[in-house]
């Protein structure tokens, strides 16, 4: 047998499946798309949930992809053994509603046999217990003898997830040899051991779950295969685990170089290693996806495994950044099968880098936060962490428990680990209720699933602000109708709209449906399953029916306007990348009539100098009147043009390219003006942080910047009239203001020490000596902190060595204030530790420094028994 690579056999695969009719689809982003089920995506099946419902028509019945998977539930696990991961290639082959069993079955043998060239007689099938048409087909169409078909139970060989489409299913074992094996006597297919693995799934969808354990056949029965690219390789490649095939073991080659350690040396270390080599897979390829690291979702997943990776190295004694290092490895490695991972390379880097410093910093956080829990357990006697502060550390200092665990133990503390657990679970729980899943799709349900799958629309508007077209389906808020009243809000569904919904971060057009004697105001216009376009809004006269003719008008107006702040954030984003450098990158934006929002990759704050950098690159080629052309071509042909795609973005095979001049070339599916002229003007109003790496930028153009600089004006006409100054002198006047206010408020001062000390009075013979340390605790009325501080400084100068405790009752609240020399304190004084047993006298808090600290309470009653216990408190701190 012939020994393949990764990326061959990738292209193999896809190559063999096209040649039976497949559709080679690129593989979907991990973020899924409309499915609230999952939070990335885990197998090849998962981005393909709509066509096996039926709620969309697949582009073709026969289709194969490679795709790419992250499944985190075993994260745990990953290092400490040799089979566990969290990225992973799934191959797949997949029919809806055209060939079945016979024809999978036969595909996936001459796949094996005759194509990768794997051994025949050490092909393993097995079958769902009462699946005879399976065994049939591979004992007497195939020619596998019946003791080498297995046959097992629901458990093993029948795939369902809940309510939804379900059914049988045949996996595919090779014996890789005694090797491999366990020894034991009996061990065959189904056995714990590493000899017979299963490489290929092929399951069977024939019924529908009614959720209740009901089953029916299905009218259009589907085929869902999946066979992980990487275990296929540990087979043709005859190597011990997924570490060990040539991609991978690249990676964790370069691991060992960075980490100056070998692989299979130390158990502990290889664990390390095997981490790194596995986490750094997973994120590089989320980033490419735009999945930024956060503290909820899957932002949380990326966040974390990034850390692990991160702190692994440093146990391996990595001391400097090394993940974007490895990263340009995984690049290299998988950039054959996944293109974007070579084009978003700079943005990959640079966030790795960022997000690796940060973690750096926290763990040096947690270790001090740590350091304070341990002081915690000597003073308490105790010997075990509580399980709710591992879990902080772990949750909010990003602290990994077996960290926590490792650095406790050495020291010869334990942690509640059930504790921790119960914490975690909590956590888990509500995660998991807030992506309840309501149905097989993940989506919520909506009238709209209720509608004839083949219905679409097409979308006319790019040339056409008024069009007629043929209603095709009503609906209410809840029911599929026939017709429409007055009165009724709902959606209309026609065959070509120039309505555009929204999408691509555009809001959508608003106008009017009508026919003679009816008129519907459209609100909103949404996309919705299979190309259909619905327009949401209210029937305001008459009656509509389906299949009547419509005439829709958009709002002219606002169509414009929308089209202006469209074009301006790509004339933005251009220049952004003039300014800041390639790493910049869409990262979200938000488009209306009045205003737009744009979003994008960056790693700190703009200068100044850059925002107006910006801005003036931006109205130069709005004054330069650039002429804005869009052109449809294939995805192949704009990489070509060098056209900028959005992060995470699914593109199907023609796309809309939009030039503006030379100077601004992208995908994208929005409404443009004609000529960048059109625009005007365009004003930046703010540039702020929303998420680590990501910047926001909110800005104005035409119509909206002249009246954001009226409103400037009738403020600033007002503040002037106010001030008793004309506008152009307003700066002046204010300056002589703050001049004034300065220098009443130094009077002011002086004058309310000058209060303060009268109400003292020469209180120097209210001293007392305590073990030979002067202590003067005297209260004073109606004084303010910062009042207190002054008397005491004053206080302190006459008195010499010695401690203070001065306490004010104002407005019904307690100041209190405590100093000790430097006399007083080396004779064990500490104004922070006796502020502390005072406050609570006072209903109060608060600390400070050994020689200096303030706190408030809310109780005046107590003041008389602080004064009188503090001499008690003193003798107990003077050694």
């Amino acid at each position: 047998m012939k020994s393949y690579g990764v990326n061959e056999l990738r292209k193999m695969f896809l190559d063999f499946f096209e040649s039976k009719g497949h559709l080679k689809l690129n593989s979907f982003s991990l973020v899924p798309q409309n499915d609230k089920s999952l939070l990335l995506i885990n197998s090849g099946m998962a981005p393909l949930k709509p066509y096996f419902t039926g709620q969309e028509i697949p582009p073709r019945k026969r289709v194969t992809t490679c795709q790419k998977c992250i499944r985190t539930g075993d994260i745990e696990n990953v290092g400490k053994t040799a089979r566990h991961g969290t990225f992973f290639e799934m191959l797949g082959n997949f029919s809806f509603g055209d060939y079945f069993k016979h024809e999978a079955i036969a595909w996936s043998w001459e796949f094996l046999t005759e194509v990768v060239g794997l051994e025949a007689d050490r092909i393993y099938p097995s079958v769902y217990e009462d699946d005879d048409e399976a065994f049939d087909i591979w004992n007497k169409e195939i020619g596998v003898p019946a003791e080498k078909i297995f046959r097992f139970g629901k458990a093993d060989n029948f795939w369902e997830h809940g309510a939804g489409p379900c059914g049988p299913c045949s996996e595919i074992y090779y014996d890789r040899g005694e090797k491999y094996g366990c020894g034991e006597p009996g061990c065959t297919v189904g056995c714990e051991c590493d000899r017979y693995i299963e490489v290929w799934n092929n399951v069977f969808t024939q019924f529908e779950n009614d959720g209740n354990g009901n089953y029916t056949e299905l009218s259009q029965k589907n085929i869902d295969t999946g066979m992980g690219l990487e275990r296929l390789a540990v087979v043709v490649q005859d190597v011990d685990s997924i570490f060990d095939v040539d991609t991978i073991k690249a990676l964790l080659e370069r691991v060992c170089q960075v980490a100056g350690v070998t692989y299979k040396q130390d158990p502990k270390v290889d664990v390390s290693i095997r981490l790194i080599t596995d986490h750094i897979r997973s994120v590089t390829f989320m980033i490419s996806d735009g999945i930024i690291p956060s503290n909820e979702g899957r932002g949380y997943v990326l966040r974390r495994l990034l850390r692990r990776a991160a702190r692994h190295g440093r146990l391996l004694g990595i001391k400097d950044r090394f993940l974007a290092t490895l990263s340009t490895t995984v690049i290299e490695g998988s950039k054959d099968g996944y293109p974007e991972l070579e084009e978003k390379k700079d943005y990959i880097l640079k966030l790795l880098t960022i997000e690796e410093d940060n973690f750096y910093k926290t763990i040096d956080q947690g270790l001090s936060i740590l350091s304070e829990l341990e002081e915690n357990l000597i003073k308490t006697g105790e010997k075990t962490l509580s399980g709710e502060d591992a879990f902080k550390l772990y949750d909010t200092y990003g602290f990994p428990i077996d960290l926590t665990k490792e650095i406790l133990e050495e020291k010869g503390f334990a942690i509640d680990e059930e504790g921790f657990k119960e914490a975690m679970n909590v956590q888990r729980e509500t995660a998991r209720s807030a992506r309840a899943v309501t149905n097989y799709m993940g989506a919520d349900e909506t009238v709209y699933q209720q509608l004839d799958p083949s219905l679409s629309s097409e979308f006319v508007g790019y040339d056409k602000l008024n069009h007629t077209s043929k209603i095709t389906a009503l609906t209410t808020e809840t029911d599929v109708v026939n017709e429409l009243i007055a009165g009724q809000n709902g959606t209309i569904i026609v065959e070509e709209t120039p309505f555009y919904a929204t999408s691509g971060g555009q809001v959508a057009d608003i106008g009017v449906i009508k026919t003679a004697d009816a008129e519907f105001k459209v609100e909103d216009v949404i996309k919705l399953q299979g190309g259909k376009i619905g327009h949401v809004g209210k029937v305001t006269k008459g009656i509509f029916h389906v299949t009547e003719q419509v005439n829709l008008a958009i709002d002219m107006d606002n169509r414009l306007s929308t089209g202006k702040n469209h074009s301006a954030t790509h004339l933005l984003q251009k220049a952004l990348r003039v300014v800041l450098g390639s790493h910049v990158e869409q990262a979200g934006s938000y488009v209306s009539s009045d205003r737009l929002r744009f979003d994008f990759t960056h790693f700190s704050a703009l200068t100044k100098e850059e925002i107006e950098k910006v801005e003036a690159i931006v109205n130069e080629e709005i004054n330069t009147g650039l002429t804005v052309h869009t052109e449809i071509m294939t995805m192949e042909e704009a990489k070509k043009t060098g056209a900028t795609a959005l992060f995470g973005e699914k593109y199907s095979d023609k796309v809309r390219v939009v030039s503006m001049g030379d100077f601004s070339k992208e995908l994208c599916g929005g409404t443009h003006v004609s000529n960048t002229s059109s625009i005007t003007v365009f004003k930046i109003l703010s540039e702020t942080g929303v998420a680590a790496g990501v910047r926001r930028i909110e800005a104005l153009t035409g119509k909206g910047v002249f009246s954001y600089y009226k409103e400037i004006e009738e403020e600033l006409n007002q503040a002037a009239k106010v001030a008793k100054a004309e506008p152009a002198m307003l700066s002046k006047k204010i300056e002589s203001l703050h001049e004034e206010i300065k220098a009443l408020q130094a009077e002011n001062e002086k004058l309310k020490n000058k209060l303060a000390k009268d109400a003292l009075g020469d209180v120097m013979d209210q001293v007392i000596e305590v073990k030979g340390v002067k202590l003067l605790a005297a209260k004073v009325p109606d004084v303010d902190m910062n009042g207190l501080r002054n008397l005491g400084d004053q206080l302190k100068d006459k008195m010499g060595e010695g401690v203070i405790v001065l306490v004010s009752v104002l407005d019904g609240k307690v100041n209190l204030i405590t100093m000790a020399t430097d006399g007083a304190m080396k004779k064990g004084a500490h104004a922070g530790n006796l502020i502390k047993e005072l406050a609570v006298l006072v209903g109060g808090g608060g600390g400070g420094r050994p020689n200096m600290a303030q706190a408030g309470g809310k109780n005046p009653d107590g003041v008389d028994e602080l004064i009188a216990k503090a001499g008690s408190i003193i003798e107990g701190q003077i050694k």
